[in-house]
């Protein structure tokens, strides 16, 4: 099977450059393009089902690329930044450089903010239920933190050794079942409608 990882279109805080942790942002209007542009490559890829993310940009970016009965996971969420949500990263980086770059590493966490091994956790529940659910090829519209803990799960790929993927983007991973154990395989990253697409911050 394979797994859509969908990073939610654009909102007004990523064209800010603010970090957004679980702030419930809607998406811009450039986001919502950006959704509508890439649904016709999400159609092609055939999946029927879809797993969304509980914050509203995740969702409208399903609704948007045609999965208006996904299923609706908490456990989706992007990290809690804690004190960080709604910063300017400008400004985080003026104040905290080594810090920021060791949150984006994942060896740091912003004050009041989840740290990395508990969130990649969440994700990995998450995951693993869609894995184990069937054999189809899933959507799962979520947040860069989330295609971060994805690709380490899965892959061992750290947050440290990937960039950020940009709004309105797929990460595709392919995953067989060997003996109860899930082996994947990258097969494609942070692709939009015109090929890869460079990063935004979450």
């Amino acid at each position: 099977m394979r797994l859509i990882l969908v990073r939610h279109g654009e909102t007004a805080w990523n064209r800010e450059r603010r970090l957004q942790g679980q702030t419930d942002e809607p998406l811009s209007g450039r986001g919502e393009q950006q959704s509508r542009a890439l649904q016709p490559l999400i159609a092609a890829s055939g999946p029927k089902r879809a797993i969304t993310s509980d914050l509203r940009r995740a969702r409208d970016t399903t609704v948007l690329l045609g999965f208006k009965d996904a299923i609706t996971d908490a456990r989706l969420r992007e990290a809690n930044l804690g004190d960080w949500s709604g910063r300017l990263i400008a400004d985080i980086l003026a104040e905290q450089a080594a810090d920021y770059h060791a949150w984006r590493a994942g060896t740091f966490t912003p004050p009041k903010g989840e740290d990395w091994r508990s969130f990649r956790a969440r994700v990995g529940e998450a995951l693993s239920e869609i894995l184990q659910a069937s054999d189809e090829d899933a959507v799962v519209v979520a947040h860069g933190g989330v295609i971060r803990a994805a690709c380490d799960l899965l892959l061992g790929l750290k947050p440290a050794n990937v960039v950020p993927v940009g709004p309105g983007t797929m990460t595709v991973i392919e995953a067989q079942s060997l003996n109860g154990t899930f082996v994947a395989r990258l097969e494609g990253y942070n692709l939009g409608p015109s090929g890869p697409t460079f990063s935004a911050p979450d």
